[in-house]
């Protein structure tokens, strides 16, 4: 999402889709720019299990730039075909409610400040524009019961809602080929793995992996049909993925 041949070519995949009659929802993030952004300000930033330790300068910083920056640069691609897209943050409307997340060491808890999980989904305005023909575009922030708004991992986020509105599918975008087999001794990427098998191989998951995988071991455990993990880098990999190129990512089932 930092290049924009590559920005351009996920929004014509996106458009595509719909075209065809399916029905997309985007869920994003936007680690490089929250990060260029603090850099900017001289804020620290660092992470823990894959999860941005988010102090509440930090949070502000997240809050405006996925809701304010990356969603409408998506937003706009998008409507460049058309009145499509609509951009919501999981704030509105209590589309996603957060709890207070940590991360854990050696089996403990550790306080990495304001990362939220998600409790509870609301989809009534995902379901309401999808109804009249629009594209939900919506950054993983979350609101909690206490109202501390929450910085939430965008993979958590678009597990969680893709369960809630029982999705077909979820894809999910990166920057690496997909889940390896024995990283680093082999570079080796796993075709497809069970539910069950995934689960076992979760805590030994290191970095930005970790996340993603128990997001789609959470959305195929609670019903969708199949989670795909695919190298975003490559043009078009949304289409390519989805249409079952051989050699694209890794596929999670039941």
């Amino acid at each position: 999402m930092t290049d924009d041949t590559l920005r351009r070519a996920f929004a014509q995949d996106v458009l595509t889709l719909r075209q065809a009659g399916v029905r997309p929802v985007v869920v994003h993030g936007g680690g490089p720019q929250i990060g260029a952004h603090l850099d900017r300000l001289g804020l620290k930033s660092s992470f823990l299990n894959g999860l941005r330790v988010t102090t509440p300068e930090t949070m502000e910083v997240v809050r405006m730039v996925l809701s304010g920056k990356v969603q409408k640069e998506l937003v706009a691609l998008l409507n460049e075909h058309g009145p499509y897209a609509v951009g919501l943050s999981g704030e509105d409307g209590r589309t996603l409610t957060a709890v207070k997340r940590y991360a854990e060491v050696a089996g403990e808890p550790v306080d990495i400040g304001l990362v939220g999980d998600v409790a509870r989904v609301n989809t009534a305005v995902v379901r309401i524009l999808l109804d009249s023909g629009h594209i939900p575009v919506i950054s993983s922030v979350g609101r909690g019961e206490d109202g501390q708004v929450y910085n939430v991992n965008a993979d958590t986020a678009a597990g969680a809602l893709a369960a809630a509105l029982g999705t077909r599918i979820l894809v999910v975008l990166t920057d690496v080929p997909g889940l390896y087999a024995d990283w680093p001794r082999s570079d080796r990427i796993v075709d497809r793995i069970g539910a069950g098998e995934l689960e076992r191989l979760l805590p030994t998951l290191n970095g930005g992996m970790g996340p993603k995988m128990e997001a789609c071991l959470r959305a195929v455990r609670g019903g969708v049909g199949a989670a795909r993990v695919l190298d975003g880098r490559a043009p078009h990999a949304l289409l390519d993925g989805l249409a079952g190129v051989v050699g694209t990512g890794t596929t999670i089932e039941r």
